[in-house]
This record gives structure tokens, sequence and C-alpha cells, in this order.
């Protein structure tokens, strides 16, 4: 995983771990409220708005000018206050910096030949990383272009020749879902650059993440250890083998790699329709008890869905949660963060291809975000993971979890009451800028307002740093090109219609998620 997903899981335990046993219980939470059980339709973006918008984008790019190696062209992971930088990069930086390169031509801040020239380079360097099976290892020291075991460190992996389950050997199954993204979109979006696209995609083999042991009719095998087996694992280490824990919750950020490694036929339709979108109620005795989610009685149904691929029918639980005191039904992420429902919408377009379905949830996320946020008392709302909201140099994994409702309420699907800081106590730029394309209007309110409640957390030279706490409106002066990233792809897709998501629509490994994505409808 990249920084802010290495540090996610740190923060809230392994997804699938939570997800396969259900061994964390629900949190606590201190008051009950109610919020909005629906919500206006968000108009579109006046001419004015469009141009600050741009504004923006222009100076977010800044950000872009500094934080890439000037030897490498490889992206810093983050660059801080003061000299803080952070000289190592993951696969999910390598490949959101390829949206942000793309987006920055396609917004015309930078012309054909800037852009080119700057993939060019990261791509001639990425050819040249360690990598296994096509993917990037775990973190890369964007000074030598090492496989290093930790962000940071000095000592390269080849000092830990031994190594056999750490980052030395780990391949993360989102990140790297992340980085062929940028490919995909490169190899669309310049056709010149595609036989270096390809030579990067051709050798990626997404068999390894997934989890073809036998499955059964119940929602895990008890034969090997109540696994749930048709999912993907959240990553492999090489030389050893998968991961010990699989990404069971289908709406959250692992869903990239889903949508790619059914797109390179290296993934069959069972990894879609076997991942849960909300925990289960029991099939069969053996199955997990999943009451602890805090949601009362199972809210959904069961419904069988026929692979459009494959014709062969899957029992699939359509569950939802509902906002406590409203009629609002939402599917919940696994930490209640926006990056976890809405990156994936930066290239795949959810909303139209699956107005039932996924676009439904993504809609449904933005309203229950603005729900909480009044809830708590914030005049701002937008929780994602990210940094800290001070100069600590710290990473929490921030969303909106439910803790200020009574036990039993929760929003997320797995919370996280012993995170530190709060995981509820700050809010972070770059989740007003995805929901742009969802709800247009709200979303440069809120943007606007972050601006002026806060005016420290904007600078021309950079664009807005990476969190504020809205109780005391500290700021943590960093920003990662990661939530850069998500800024200037999601800004790209809503001044110039979808144009980021087009690319990756438009390539044949993109084209196959319509066909998952327009067969279903939820129980929203």
């Amino acid at each position: 995983m990249n920084s802010s997903m290495t540090r996610l899981a740190a923060a809230v335990v392994a997804g699938g771990a939570l997800l396969t046993g259900g061994i964390i219980a629900p949190a606590g939470a201190q008051a009950s409220a109610a919020g909005p059980s629906t919500a206006q339709a968000s108009p579109g973006l006046s001419g004015a708005q469009r141009a600050d918008l741009l504004s923006m984008a222009r100076d977010t790019w800044r950000f872009f000018q500094t934080d890439v190696d000037p030897v490498t062209h490889l992206p810093l992971d983050n660059v801080g206050p003061g000299d803080a930088r952070g000289t190592y990069t993951s696969a999910a930086n390598v490949g959101t910096y390829l949206w942000a390169v793309t987006s920055a031509y396609d917004l015309k801040i930078i012309d054909r030949h800037e852009a080119t020239r700057e993939i060019s380079a990261t791509l001639g360097e990425v050819a040249k990383l360690k990598r296994s099976y096509g993917f990037l290892y775990q973190w890369y020291d964007t000074g030598t272009g090492l496989v290093i075991p930790n962000p940071g460190t000095t000592q390269s992996c080849a000092d830990d020749p031994t190594a056999a389950t750490d980052n030395c050997s780990f391949l993360s199954a989102v990140d790297n879902g992340w980085y062929a993204s940028g490919l995909i979109v490169v190899r669309n979006a310049f056709p010149e650059l595609r036989p270096l696209a390809n030579a990067l995609i051709a050798p990626m083999d997404f068999s390894i993440f997934y989890d073809n042991r036998a499955q059964t009719a119940c929602n895990v095998n008890a034969a090997i250890d109540s696994q749930p087996t048709g999912q993907m694992y959240g990553g492999y280490y090489v030389g050893t083998g998968p991961a010990g824990y699989h990404n069971g919750a289908l709406y959250s950020d692992p869903r990239i790699a889903m949508y790619v490694g059914m797109g390179l036929h290296q993934m069959p339709g069972d990894v879609w329709w076997r991942t849960w979108r909300t925990l289960p109620p029991q099939q069969c005795a053996t199955d997990p008890d999943f009451s602890w989610q805090g949601q009362g009685t199972p809210q959904g149904y069961w419904t069988t869905i026929r692979d459009p691929q494959s014709g062969k029918p899957f029992r699939v639980w359509e569950g939802h949660y509902t906002y406590p005191g409203t009629g609002l039904k939402f599917l919940p992420t696994y930490n209640g963060g926006m990056f976890e429902a809405l990156m994936a919408l930066q290239v795949v377009p959810e909303t139209s291809w699956g107005p039932r379905g996924f676009g439904l949830a993504d809609q449904r996320t933005v309203q229950v975000q603005q729900a909480y946020a009044s809830q708590l008392g914030y005049p701002v709302w937008g929780m994602s993971p990210s940094s800290t909201p001070d100069d600590s140099g710290g990473y929490s994994a921030y969303g909106a979890q439910g803790l200020a409702f009574p036990t039993g309420q929760q929003l997320a699907q797995g919370p996280c009451p012993t995170c530190t800081p709060s995981p509820e106590s700050a809010v972070t730029p770059h989740a007003s800028f995805l929901a742009l394309t969802v709800a247009p209007q709200r979303a440069y309110q809120n943007i606007k307002a972050l601006q002026r409640l806060y005016p420290g957390v904007y600078s021309k030279d950079g664009g807005f740093y990476d969190a504020v706490s809205p109780s005391t409106g500290s700021v943590g002066h960093r920003r990662l090109v990661l939530d850069q990233s998500m800024i200037m792809a999601a800004l790209d897709n809503s001044l110039n219609g979808g144009r980021l998501q087009g690319y990756y629509a438009q390539d044949p490994v993109g084209r196959i998620a319509k066909e998952y994505l327009e067969v279903e409808k939820m129980s929203l």
C-alpha cells in the first residue's frame, strides 16, 4: 500500500482481517442525533466557479514542480514544511501522478510536449525498478530507485535478502491497481506513449491476488479455515504467496484492482460478486456472525445475479446501512473515508454506468459526510485518510465512523475507536474535490468554506494543504502526491466532462467494468 493506505491499515488493522473473521467489536459512541433523510440535487457549476476551480488547478500543479525527484523523475510521497520531504514512493503514488500530469495537460496548464516528456521520464525510471509479476514493490527510495523496507529508512532491501513477509517482498493489490490505472489512462490519452505503457502492463498478473480456492454456497468455505474464497487477497509476498487476509469490503479503494484484474481477464467475475457490499447475514451455521455491525437487523436482501461474462449465477447480499434517525440508506466503506468511496470514480464512470448501484452509493457517500459533519458541529465536511492537522508529519485514518452516535449506530464497516488521534477530528480538502463529479455545487461551496474559514489551509505555491482541524483551525502544512493527484483528477473530470474517466472507459480493460456496474441494483 502507499503511504496513506499503509498507515490506514496500521491504524485500523488489515481490512480483510476484520471483514473475513468479524474479530473486532463495534465502536462505542457518545450521543444520538438525526441527519437529513434526503438531499436536493446539486446543480452544475457556473462559469465563475469553473474559472475559480481552474485557478486552483494551476496552484495545485505548482506542487508537482517541486515534488518530483530531478534525477529519477519519481514522485516523492509528500512535501512538508521547511525542508521536510518524503523521499520515497509507491505504486499508487506513481499511478496517480500519471493521472495528475494527464489532467494538467487536459486543463491546458502544460502543453503536450511537457506532459509526454514528464511521463516518459517517470516511466523510463519505473521500467528500471525492481518488479515482480509486473508489479511494483511496497516502497522505493526516490533518490536511488532501490526497494526499501519502510518510508524514510536509509537501508535498502538488498541489505535484507532473507525478508519473506515484510515490505521487501510485498506487492499490494490496491496500490498496483492504481499503478495500472495510470498506465491505462496514459496509453489512451497519449497514443505516442502507448508502447511504453503497454510494455509495463504486459507482464502484470493480477491472478496472483485472486483466491481461486473452492467456493461454497455459504459466505465462507468452512473446510479452508472459514475463508471467503473467491475474493481478492490484500497482497502477495514474493517467494511466499498471498497475504493472509482478503479485501472483503467491495465499496472501498481495493475495488480498483478488481476492475483492472477483471478487465485484463486475469480475475473472473466471481471476485466482484463474492466480495461483500456490507457484511452479510449467515447463510450457513459455519459462517461468521457479523451482527456486531451495529445497524440492527440486517438491512437489504439476497438476490441472484448472473455474471455478465461467464453467465454463472451468484447469490449476492445487497445490504445497506441507514443513517440514524433518517431514511437515508447508504453503502458504508470500511473506514468511512471519502477516498475509499470516491477515488475509483475518478477513472471509472460509476455514476453513469451504475446509476442503480455503485453510482448511487457514490452519491449517498456525500450525503452521509455532510450529515455527519453537521452532527459533529463542524462547519465543513469531508473526512478521509490524510495527514494530521499539525506539523508532526503524522497520518491517520480519518472517516465518518459514527462515534458521535450511541453504541450500535456506526457508519463504517470497520470503525477505529482506538485510533490516535481521533479518527473524526480532521477534514481533508481532497475529499471535497472527489465529490465534485457527484455533487458539484455542494462540493464547491465546501471548498470555498475551507478557504474562507481556514485561510492558512491554502497557498498559491501548491494549493490546499492536506488537513485542517474544524475544531481548532490548526493546519497540517504537508501535501501528499496521492491527495494532490486526486485533486487534479477530480478537477479534470469536473471541468472537462469526465475526460480522465473517458481515457479509462475507452480502453478494453476499462470497458469490462461497465458490464458489471450496469447489471446491479442495490437496496439503496
